[in-house]
């Protein structure tokens, strides 16, 4: 009889098995929703400094399954196609249009390449031409656009190595470009699947710590190396706008290239072995070399090591220079930062960086110009007395603004600014900036005066504004405040401040976003430069409105509720709901509770958005407010799942408190970090019907040192990793669950792996959940065929689940 039953009981179990998995081709969403992602995706536009030429970049709102699945090698953090030397996931534009700022139509640009696959569009210093890539079968082609003209021609063969980047840079006299060729010797690549291994890989520690992030995409092994040194190299050539090749650097593995304001050198940096198994190419040893303008090295400026082992904690940094840059204002000065704290934030010290600089032709000791007393984190240039300075300081979410004289390092900084950054209601702005005569940006100055372009949020709306700012008094003077309470009004660019012309943006729940020149000094002065359609006409006349909340610890919240069209407020039928959500952390409830939703934005459904589903006849509440605050000493992880659960529990309040939902039938989802909070929300309350996480991270300890806003290691502080793991917890839940995860997720610390193991515990436990994973797709999903399929199990899983969920039972709100 045994005999007879234990095979008969392996059948069954295989059998069971095989069931578990389905073999489904890609599938389409309800016909609305199918209608919604078929829209037409309007133009980038690109506009020059004077306000007087706009280009339309055009392109598919989606790639293709096929795309995504062209050869790729995943190698130190980069994704390249080894074919056409491009990156793999680089997004391409089919066509470009031209148009002067005060026409009424755009003139199609003549002589593009069929099938054009264009990208890393770079203008010509004098704003008449624009330089791009092409990405044909078989390599890469440099294209240059007459934007006066409306024409386009081809500058190279399909030659040229993009895999590093910065492939195009223009000379200042805009008669050429120095661009980045495949060398003439390139070896072939190995082939890593069928190469037959010569020895074991290992990797040592020395004792040093070297406590990173969970990077992907590493180099694994020697063969891993050769093919990213093959790739990584390049020869630099001099390409004339008449096609004329010039050789100007020998073949090595070129970073980043940068001219200096006046033309007349140029800032290399140059990767060196050896590269690293734990972190990526960018933390590989590089050399920074400063040319002149025909190719003689002036000097090495800079030799930076391997930088494996670095001090613990965010705002931990490296020693020696970094952050070389050109300063904006003068024909060729080179400035850095060096750390004054050894590049350790445990390191007590009065301030934590000092900025240097040194003139052509670089031979001389750097001159101090400042300290500051945060990490630096950028500089406004103005001109010989003027200049702004910026840090921050993670720990305390605290940056400073500093004004000060690079003429005269001798003067102490004044710290002009001392905000909490979480702050919106505090930001001041950004100093607006205009193009010098070597054709970059610094800071606007009319009669001592500067000029911020801000935000606007307050606690009674968002109203954006221009302010000036006195050098002399160091006073703010406000020349323009938005009054629209019924649209929204970005202030995208400053193009002339004297004569009060800044460049606009301008949108409402219906009207699709559009640019104009308004004149701050006149009133009602407003000049069209676009006028793109609203391609979501179903989406007019559904409801939308942001709404105001508290948490039962009085912290308040929002969100934004949409209706869908034919909703009786009066009636109120009851409805599901859809809850989208991600988690921020804070150090203050004060920042946490600020109002910065508006409610005139456009209503926009990209392929991530829940907002589909008011098609469905759900009510959504998007962005809902989830704050997660430890103040003083509190970190807010520490209390992280019962002020998740506080969260959930008083945006379905307010909802229901309205009147329009159904309270047992609620659906939560997120993306990411969106995805951990919804199995922590199913795994430790009952009050969802069904959960929606895509592309997150379930289980922590696979994320050892550090992730998201967790400074902390896993064995600093254990009980954090294991409390906010679902993974740990995975007996808990009850609610059905449908997990979705890119094969190709290359985001830090979402590997697959993370959604099939806990795929795997939910199942084991008997918990009811659906894993679903797309092949060829990284952290966001890129594939219509792969868009439209989501979209279809999403909208199963919540008919199944929510809309028609039969049983009825009251929630109760936490279980612990």
């Amino acid at each position: 009889m045994k005999k007879i039953i234990l095979p008969f009981l392996v059948l069954f179990l295989i059998a069971g098995n095989l069931l578990s998995q389905e073999k489904l081709t890609y599938q389409k969403p309800p016909k609305e929703i199918l209608e919604l992602v078929d829209a037409p995706l309007a133009p980038s536009v690109l506009i020059d400094s004077k306000g007087e030429n706009a280009i339309l970049l055009y392109r598919d709102a989606f790639k293709s399954i096929a795309e995504l699945s062209e050869t790729e090698m995943r190698l130190a953090g980069l994704r390249i196609n080894p074919v056409t030397n491009i990156g793999s996931r680089t997004t391409y534009y089919n066509n470009i249009k031209v148009k002067k700022t005060n026409a009424a139509t755009a003139t199609q640009v003549a002589g593009l390449p069929e099938n054009a696959r264009l990208s890393y569009f770079n203008r010509s210093p004098n704003e008449k031409m624009v330089a791009c890539l092409n990405t044909t079968e078989k390599g890469v082609e440099v294209w240059i656009v007459d934007i006066e003209n409306a024409t386009a021609k081809r500058l190279t063969e399909a030659t040229v190595n993009a895999n590093m980047r910065d492939a195009i840079n223009w000379f200042s006299d805009n008669n050429a470009l120095l661009v980045k060729f495949l060398p003439a010797d390139r070896k072939a690549l190995i082939n890593t699947a069928e190469a037959v291994p010569e020895g074991p890989t290992i990797s040592q520690s020395d004792g040093e710590k070297a406590q990173n992030r969970t990077y992907q995409d590493l180099l694994k092994n020697p063969n891993d190396e050769a093919n990213f040194e093959q790739l990584a190299r390049s020869e630099i050539k001099k390409v004339s706008i008449g096609g004329l090749v010039q050789d100007f650097l020998p073949t090595a593995m070129y970073g980043n290239i940068s001219f200096s304001p006046d033309g007349n050198y140029i800032l290399v940096t140059k990767i060196e072995r050896p590269f690293s198994y734990l972190v990526p190419y960018y933390r590989f040893p590089f050399k920074e070399l400063v040319y002149n303008r025909d190719g003689t090295l002036l000097t090495v400026f800079n030799e930076v090591p391997l930088n494996e082992v670095q001090p613990k904690g965010f705002m931990a940094t490296r020693t020696g220079k970094r952050n070389t840059s050109w300063r904006a204002d003068e024909p060729a000065t080179l400035y850095w930062v060096e750390a004054l704290d050894e590049g350790d934030p445990e390191n007590e010290v009065s301030h934590r960086d000092i900025v240097y600089q040194v003139r052509a032709p670089f031979s001389a000791e750097g001159e101090m110009l400042l300290k500051t007393i945060g990490r630096f984190s950028g500089i406004n240039w103005g001109n010989e007395q003027r200049a702004v300075a910026y840090d921050y300081w993670w720990n305390t979410r605290n940056t400073k603004t500093y004004l000060f004289n690079p003429s005269d390092p001798s003067r102490e900084p004044e710290v002009i600014f001392d905000r909490n950054y979480q702050d919106r209601y505090s930001d001041p702005g950004d100093f607006v900036t205009r193009k010098n005569e070597f054709d970059r940006n610094t800071l606007e100055i009319h009669d001592d005066r500067l000029y911020l372009l801000g935000d606007g949020y307050s606690d009674k709306g968002q109203f954006p504004f221009v302010d000036s700012y006195d050098l002399k008094d160091l006073s703010r003077e406000r020349i323009y405040q938005s009054t629209y309470t019924d649209k929204l009004e970005n202030l995208t660019t400053a193009i002339d401040m004297k004569a009060g012309k800044v460049l606009v943006r301008i949108e409402s729940q219906n009207e699709y976003p559009n640019y104009y020149f308004r004149n701050i000094y006149k009133k009602d002065d407003l000049t069209p430069v676009t006028a793109f359609e609203n391609p979501f006409k179903s989406l007019e006349d559904i409801h939308k409105q942001v709404i105001t909340y508290k948490r039962d610890d009085g912290l308040e919240l929002e969100g934004t509720l949409y209706l869908p069209a034919d909703y009786d407020t009066d009636s109120k039928e009851k409805l599901p709901m859809i809850l989208w959500a991600y988690p921020r952390e804070f150090k203050d409830k004060n920042s946490a509770s600020q109002n910065t939703t508006n409610p005139n934005e456009f209503i926009y459904p990209y392929w991530g958005s829940p907002i589909y589903w008011v098609t469905q006849g759900y009510v959504i509440l998007d962005d809902a407010g989830f704050p997660i605050v430890g103040e003083g000493d509190e970190e807010p992880n520490d209390s992280f799942r019962s002020q998740l659960v506080a969260n959930a529990r008083a945006a379905i309040d307010a909802v229901d408190e309205l009147g329009y939902i159904d309270r047992n039938r609620v659906a939560v989802g997120g993306h990411s970090y969106g995805a951990f909070m919804v199995a922590n929300l199913l795994s430790h309350s009952d009050l969802f019907a069904a959960g929606i996480a895509r592309s997150g991270a379930y289980n922590r300890t696979l994320t050892p040192f550090g992730f998201q806003s967790e400074e902390r290691s896993y064995w600093d502080s254990p009980e954090t990793y294991y409390t906010m793991s679902p993974f740990m917890h995975a007996d808990k839940m009850k609610t059905p669950l449908l997990l979705v995860h890119g094969e190709a997720d290359n985001n830090s610390g979402t590997y697959p792996l993370q959604s099939e193991r806990y795929f795997n515990a939910l199942k084991g436990l008997g918990a009811p959940a659906r894993l679903v994973m797309f092949p060829k797709e990284s952290h966001g999903y890129r594939a219509k065929e792969s868009i439209l399929h989501l979209l279809w199990e999403q909208d199963r899983w919540l008919d199944e689940h929510v809309k028609n969920k039969n049983t009825i039972v009251e929630p109760t709100d936490f279980k612990r």
